[in-house]
């Protein structure tokens, strides 16, 4: 009978012991951001009976329709950070403008951002639905700003993701590998069941909503027909899974190997997910699982955010994949009548 458990608790500590330098104040912000998804599942797995699943009848500042559950998210990851002394600021997907620390509590050193509930159109058929977060030190003085989340990717301090599914599973990074823990609801813990996640180079999966293909530009086009097996030449086809919940697509792709994609299109044509709640956080986790993300051509953690919620293409996943897109793009881009594409990118 196995016995020998590690929860997130002991496992933080034991990567801070690595760092005499370390004060302890990230490891307690993980620490409570786990207390904050452990709540929301729990709300999750009840959902049904207490009245929290369909439409909160209200929109968000995306301009999408708000559920019950993604308002209760919201306010769950905010009071569990608001009054801990180590956050500054907060930025989260479902609010338009900055999150300020009340007044009575201090403003510690890290700015926080979230997105509280990825994929909660699913909720109501019992599909899986993530949090994911972000979190980035901060450069300004006082009670926190904007500066401190208009951060390039490649400056965050630790980025994770809260996957609520048929079980509930915890993975973050704080730039020294990917770990991932299962939450055993017996015990109320996160315990390791995942530690250096390392994503398969060549992924065996592709991820994207096909029913945008008509709104594609053509080298976008070329690049999936590649992943449907019509490229043999340049790619060997994969199978298409799609789940409509960036976490849960993420996540399997993560695992078994595969690449997602979020173009941009005649729609979208800047892109739809969010540079700061869902691209950056993820583009951290996928290079620390030595994976790749793009916009389709650029370093997803080189861009330089202008607005809180900037939108992006993304192109994420096992790195082989997601050098075939860019150099698909890049190669159907110099061709004539292709001017025009890196507008979409």
């Amino acid at each position: 009978m196995q016995t020998s458990v590690t929860t997130i608790e002991r496992f933080i500590l034991d990567q801070e012991d690595r760092y005499p330098e370390a004060t302890g104040e990230l490891s307690n912000l993980l620490y409570d951001i786990a207390l904050a998804s452990k709540i929301i599942a729990a709300s999750i797995r009840r959902a049904g009976l207490v009245n929290i699943l369909g439409s909160a009848d209200a929109e968000n500042i995306q301009g999408e329709e708000q559920q019950k559950l993604d308002v209760l998210a919201n306010e769950t990851i905010k009071n569990c950070l608001n009054h801990t002394g180590r956050v500054c600021v907060m930025g989260s997907e479902e609010e338009e403008h900055l999150i300020p620390v009340p007044a009575e509590f201090e403003a510690g050193k890290y700015a926080v951002l979230f997105d509280p509930l990825d994929g909660s159109s699913n909720i109501d058929v019992n599909s899986a639905v993530g949090t994911i977060f972000s979190i980035y030190r901060r450069v300004s003085e006082g009670r926190g700003t904007l500066e401190d989340v208009l951060q390039p990717g490649v400056r965050q301090v630790a980025a994770g993701y809260v996957m609520y599914g048929s079980s509930t599973m915890m993975v973050y990074t704080t730039g020294q590998g990917v770990h991932g823990f299962t939450l055993d609801p017996t015990i109320g813990e996160f315990l390791l069941c995942a530690p250096r996640i390392v994503t398969p180079r060549v992924g065996k999966y592709y991820s994207v909503n096909e029913s945008n293909f008509a709104r594609w530009d053509r080298p976008v086009q070329t690049a999936v027909r590649g992943f449907h097996g019509d490229r043999p030449d340049e790619i060997k086809g994969k199978n298409s899974r799609y789940i409509g919940s960036l976490v849960a697509d993420f996540h399997r792709n993560l695992i078994a190997g595969g690449i997602f994609l979020y173009p941009a299109d005649t729609k979208n044509p800047r892109g739809k997910l969010r540079l700061l709640y869902e691209a950056a956080p993820m583009a951290f986790i996928a290079e620390q699982a030595q994976g790749s993300a793009t916009d389709g051509i650029n370093r997803i953690l080189d861009i330089q955010p202008t607005s809180l919620h900037q939108r992006t293409p993304l192109v994420i996943g096992s790195r082989h994949d997601v050098g075939y897109v860019a150099d698909t793009l890049r190669r159907m881009q110099l061709r004539p009548g292709n001017a025009h594409t890196a507008s979409l990118l």
